[in-house]
């Protein structure tokens, strides 16, 4: 599995030297070599080949490749040409455990990151399967084809935000992940050149327990690094509750005139692994 903190997950097309050498240049935790929608059907053979010569040439962040999905008897030869060097697989359409574990037999074991959502029945699996796996390694969702399974014409409303139900398969993903035991990835803000709205969406992701957020651009990489790095305060808020709990011996604390509890300590401990503070806290 994946150890906090990776926080931006940039996509790259698989059949595109130029972007992948733009790609491993930015500041991304990881970038995701894409195999399947970004590529075209006449290009896929070929996308292998240029994929396979970046996991084995190009330097920078961890690269993880998206297989495309189960469906489409095309994971089996995306896996066997790239799968000994990527770092990690990233399966679309992933429908619940069964997904994963046929995956696991194509991979030999290789980590996942499984895009939950993009199905009616993904987004009921998440409410009712239990998602733990070994290969199982992250978690996100995606709103463009579930909009398609859905019949619906947005997933967006004109604020910018996500429409109700795909707002509704966000949350079911997230405790999906949660119960798992494996980090929430929020999906990607298409507009990358709307950073504010960019900022707005990854800072609210945050606050909601998402680990990290997806980018289609490097210009979204920073402000999604720095939208989930905690900052000054938390991390000194997160040391001093630490220290307070570890002082006081027992299930409870005090600080700042506020009674602390073993809650307060798994945030505290969060806070601290996702700013590089403590390794040992997750």
């Amino acid at each position: 599995r994946i150890h906090m903190p990776y926080r931006s997950w940039l996509f790259v097309p698989g059949d595109s030297p130029r972007k992948i050498e733009k790609a491993a240049a930015s500041e991304a935790d990881i970038l995701i070599l894409d195999l399947e929608d970004s590529v075209s059907p006449d290009r896929k053979a070929e996308a292998r080949e240029i994929t396979l010569n970046a996991l084995k040439r190009v330097g920078g962040p961890p690269k993880w490749v998206r297989v495309n999905a189960l469906d489409t008897n095309l994971t089996r030869d995306d896996v066997a040409a790239v799968g000994s060097h990527a770092s990690g697989l990233v399966l679309p359409k992933c429908g619940g455990p069964d997904d994963l574990a046929a995956l696991d037999a194509l991979s030999g074991g290789l980590p996942v990151l499984a895009i939950a959502t993009e199905t009616v029945r993904a987004v009921r699996a998440c409410l009712s399967a239990d998602w733990t796996h070994p290969t199982l390694s992250a978690m996100t969702w995606g709103a463009e084809d579930l909009a398609a399974d859905l019949g619906a014409s947005a997933n967006r409303g004109q604020d910018g935000r996500p429409l109700s139900p795909f707002r509704f398969a966000r949350d079911a993903m997230l405790f999906a992940a949660k119960a798992a035991g494996v980090p929430a990835i929020d999906t990607v803000f298409v507009d990358f050149r709307d950073e504010p709205g960019l900022v707005e969406e990854a800072r609210e992701a945050e606050a909601s327990g998402f680990s990290g957020k997806m980018a289609i651009h490097p210009a979204q990489v920073a402000p999604i690094n720095a939208a989930f790095t905690p900052g000054g305060d938390a991390v000194d808020w997160a040391r001093r509750v630490v220290a307070a709990m570890e002082a006081a011996g027992e299930g409870v604390a005090r600080l700042d005139g506020r009674m602390l509890d073993r809650p307060h300590l798994k945030r505290a401990r969060s806070i601290l692994a996702r700013a590089g503070r403590d390794r040992d806290a997750e």
